[in-house]
């Protein structure tokens, strides 16, 4: 049977799927991709893996690259999965097929196995992934074959093989809740959570952050920094990538920020409810747009506005590594140059407030916007400006003219 490199989390689907590539007779490699998960003890996955029988079991440490070359340039887009997600496990799967593939050609292997399901996001995001980096790599994605799924319908079965062969996992027949986890967030699905009249606030335990209404009843405020739209500093103080963002996971964790329950539309073309923790992503898009509003042109940002969706699909539905998101990669690094400002937040129950900004960059003019008499813009000007601008519309009115 085949070398393979098995893309592991330690969670149910994964342990299950070790000890079936071992009871196939595979020789298992097993990755665990270290990005900043809060909650998971990482020596105690790695045993867990040699004890189902990996041949090897190793950790990567990407935090930095998955916030420097991964997030932050999203966080410049602005972009978010209809309006609401901030796609923190898309961003990830990608740098994990990355990695996992580097470790594949160190063993030489010529499979690449991973947990998604046949219905989800994720196999898309590892096999387009694999596809553009190594594209003579095969990818096996056991819940898509029905001797997989005729023995293991549904994670209730695989909780339960677990408990007969010992294997420690999180998830219980009670709380069946599927979970990805990084340092950018905590996704939950499944379980109660597929039923919509369920308060999914109220029924998760969180990892990160606590619901609004148990947050202090003292605000706090954190001062963040940008240059060229890339968070360097919280209050003051200079931190990596992956320090930021641990950092603000904390603070804003804290005051319940961050938390979003939504119903999406998954790739594939079903609708799926998910509940996510992001904290410390959901601070610095609401200060890196505050920092652009003063620093960048009108016209730019709303082009780059206007292309933050497509943006976003393309990490949603695992297009990383293509021309297009090359070509989109190049354009924001050029359009967030003068991004560059510092912003300060006071956040309470949830709530994220501004409480002053400025940038060496600004294009705020207080002479031009005051409200009070004087100032160096001239009023009369505007009377020629919309007469200009009204010129289409006079002449459309006389060829038709609108009832009212």
């Amino acid at each position: 049977m085949a070398k393979c490199v098995l893309a592991y989390s330690g969670g149910v689907d994964t342990s299950v799927i070790l000890s079936w590539l071992v009871e196939q007779g595979h020789e298992v490699h097993a990755v665990y991709v270290d990005l900043g998960q809060p909650c998971e003890d990482r020596e105690t996955i790695l045993a867990k893996a040699r004890q189902i029988g990996a041949k090897t079991a190793q950790i990567i440490d990407a935090r930095e690259e998955l916030c420097r070359d991964f997030a932050f340039p999203v966080l410049q887009w602005q972009a978010r999965y209809e309006d609401l997600y901030l796609m923190g496990t898309s961003i990830a799967r990608p740098l994990i097929s990355k990695v996992c593939l580097q470790v594949a050609r160190q063993h030489g292997c010529d499979l690449f196995v991973h947990g998604a399901t046949g219905k989800g996001n994720d196999q898309c995001r590892f096999q387009l992934a694999a596809e553009a980096l190594q594209p003579g790599i095969r990818v096996l994605a056991p819940w898509r074959l029905a001797e997989f799924r005729e023995r293991f319908p549904g994670r209730k079965e695989m909780i339960a093989y677990c408990e007969q062969r010992g294997i420690p996992v999180k998830a219980t027949a009670s709380k069946p809740y599927s979970s990805d986890e990084n340092c950018l967030h905590i996704s939950y699905e499944a379980g109660r959570l597929e039923d919509l009249t369920v308060n999914g606030v109220e029924l998760i335990e969180f990892g990160m952050t606590v619901p609004p209404q148990k947050a202090p009843d003292q605000s706090e405020k954190v001062t963040i920094a940008f240059e060229s739209g890339i968070p360097v500093s919280v209050n003051g103080e200079k931190l990596s990538p992956y320090g930021i963002v641990n950092c603000l996971n904390r603070i804003g964790g804290r005051h319940g920020i961050g938390l979003v329950d939504m119903v999406e539309n998954r790739f594939v073309g079903m609708k799926s409810r998910g509940v996510y923790e992001a904290p410390g992503m959901t601070l610095l898009y609401f200060a890196h747009r505050q920092v652009e509003q003063i620093t960048l042109d009108r016209d730019v940002m709303h082009l780059r506005d206007r292309l933050a969706p497509e943006v976003a699909e393309l990490v949603y539905y695992g297009f990383w590594y293509s021309a297009k998101m090359d070509a989109f990669l190049a354009m924001i690094r050029e359009i967030q140059k003068p991004v560059t400002g510092e912003i300060t937040l006071v956040l309470y129950k949830g709530n994220m407030i501004v409480d002053r900004r400025s940038s060496p960059n600004s294009l705020y003019d207080e002479g031009i916007a005051t409200m009070e008499g004087g100032g160096d813009y001239n009023q009369s000007d505007a009377e020629g400006f919309l007469r200009i601008q009204g010129l289409p519309l006079r002449v459309q009115a006389r060829i038709r003219p609108r009832s009212f």
